[in-house]
């Protein structure tokens, strides 16, 4: 059941090349940042594989868990960009090629360049709303609560940009942050005290080493 008190997300970041550690993840990050300057809380986020029936069930547990579902990844031209074919099946309804996705596709790529595989980033559910890219005009698409960008980083940050203003948003999360140079163990019991009294806010301790100093970072976030 959803929190009505919160604006929550998950983010799905899906592809085989990060798991692999072939591509280094530059999304996740981003995205719990501007989540936060927006007032949403990004509760979880996920690294699936190209899996089609790990990636169905990921985006249906997540779309009634949360406000919001945030994917990157996999809508390219390739065999293994699927994402587009689960979220679908995740809703039951068919997959189109879209001929308003495909105009777009010429204004980037001309036209007797634009192959069968260049158009399958044409190809959404049906029922989906376009995502604008303005990078390079491939779109992303929303179909209900789930949000489908791709995975290059640039392109994601601009399609998030541009859907952003049109999403529910709670209290913004304030944090503070104070380093301290004692070990992690002299401050747990503290620290719980204060979680104890404050359940509503978010605290927590990260160790840190300093020219040659063992400390801590403790935050607070609620």
């Amino acid at each position: 059941m959803l929190d009505l008190e919160k604006v929550t997300a998950c983010a799905l970041v899906i592809g085989n090349e990060v798991l692999s550690g072939r591509t280094k993840d530059a999304n996740l990050n981003w995205i719990a940042t501007r989540c936060t300057e927006i007032g949403i809380l990004l509760a979880e986020a996920r690294v699936l594989p190209d899996v089609e029936d790990v990636i169905v069930d990921a985006i249906n547990e997540c779309r009634i868990k949360y406000h919001y579902v945030f994917t990157t990844g996999g809508i390219g031209p390739t065999h293994d960009d699927i994402t587009a074919t689960c979220v679908a099946k995740a809703f039951n309804v068919a997959i189109e090629r879209r001929k308003e996705a495909v105009e777009l596709l010429e204004t980037f790529i001309k036209k007797e360049n634009l192959n069968e595989a260049r158009l399958k980033m044409a190809e959404v559910p049906v029922g989906a709303q376009l995502i604008y890219n303005p990078v390079s005009k491939a779109p992303g698409f929303r179909f209900q609560n789930v949000y489908v960008m791709a995975g290059v980083p640039s392109i994601m940050r601009s399609m998030f940009d541009g859907f952003a203003g049109s999403l529910m948003s709670g209290k913004k999360v304030l944090s503070q942050s104070v380093a301290c140079y004692l070990p992690e163990g002299a401050v747990a019991k503290g620290l719980e005290e204060i979680q104890a009294h404050h359940p509503n806010v978010d605290v927590g301790s990260y160790p840190f080493m300093r020219s040659g100093k063992f400390g801590c970072t403790l935050v607070s976030r609620g």
